[in-house]
């Protein structure tokens, strides 16, 4: 993928589609390797977004969980997802975009299609889970409303992390 690409073929042309099982390896893979890139998250990072996927595949409930692929042609960009914590209340997961993809407007239109779908499904509120490190994600959730409910730090994926938790009322 070459840089700017994006901004070239139009927002218009990138497509969000619902998730398939034969996307989780990619996810899984993107995952593990821009983290370890930007982050220096070692590999228990890339099992756990593949022990994440393998719970959603077998488990979610497509009446009021969905995950999402932002697509350009054959060309995965991205994904989020919305999960059931309870009755009222879903969580936000595995929101990535590749870096080629990023500062075009995908990211925001991702987490308005996933915080869309939680309304409509009938959650009155979302919540989730991010790093401090994780600048431009965690300035486009307090631009939509999202705010910041903790923040510790910790040591996970190999590396010291400050961890933050998030959450808004739909």
């Amino acid at each position: 993928m070459q840089a700017g690409w994006a901004q070239a073929l139009g927002m218009e042309n990138i497509v969000i589609r619902a998730f398939e099982p034969s996307d989780s390896a990619w996810l899984v893979a993107q995952h593990g390797r821009l983290y370890a890139q930007d982050e220096g998250f070692d590999e228990s990072f890339e099992a756990l977004v593949g022990d994440i996927l393998n719970a959603f595949v077998a488990q979610h409930d497509p009446s009021c969980e969905q995950g999402w692929i932002a697509q350009a042609g054959d060309e995965r960009l991205g994904s989020i997802f919305c999960v059931r914590l309870s009755e009222h209340r879903a969580k936000l997961r595995l929101f990535l975009l590749v870096p080629e993809a990023r500062g075009q407007g995908l990211g925001r239109r991702l987490l308005r299609t996933c915080m869309i779908y939680a309304k409509q499904k009938g959650y009155s509120s979302m919540q989730l889970w991010t790093h401090e490190s994780h600048k431009a994600a965690c300035a486009l959730y307090a631009k939509l409303g999202w705010s910041l409910v903790s923040s510790k730090p910790v040591h996970s994926f190999g590396v010291e992390l400050v961890e933050q938790s998030w959450e808004i009322e739909l």
